[in-house]
């Protein structure tokens, strides 16, 4: 016996019959939304001075900024610390309160 599955969107604006969804991104979350044609074009034409002054993104996604605060060097750091008999490992991750006394001292 053959079955068949049918999958109807409703516009999550007016809940009529949607004609598709649109996927829409902003302060790096993703969003989908099932619309129906007018709801669509009402979007589009709603995004559109937004989408004509701003720039597509290249390269990798998922993110909604780069972080780009200088840290301190770590082997600095190391110094530092030894040189004020804080107890910091040889290698590996440096404990967040060295760094904390780190910037207090600088």
């Amino acid at each position: 016996m053959a079955q068949r599955v049918v999958v109807t969107l409703f516009d999550d604006i007016d809940g009529s019959e949607a004609a598709e969804t649109v996927a829409f991104g902003l302060d790096g979350r993703s969003y989908e939304i099932d619309l129906n044609q007018a709801n669509a074009k009402q979007l589009r034409k709603a995004l559109a001075p937004y989408l004509e002054a701003g720039r597509k993104r290249s390269g990798r996604t998922g993110k909604a900024f780069t972080h780009t605060a200088v840290s301190p060097d770590p082997a600095a750091v190391r110094a530092w610390a030894r040189s004020n008999q804080l107890d910091v490992p040889p290698r590996g991750r440096i404990p967040k309160r060295i760094y904390e006394e780190f910037a207090k001292a600088h």
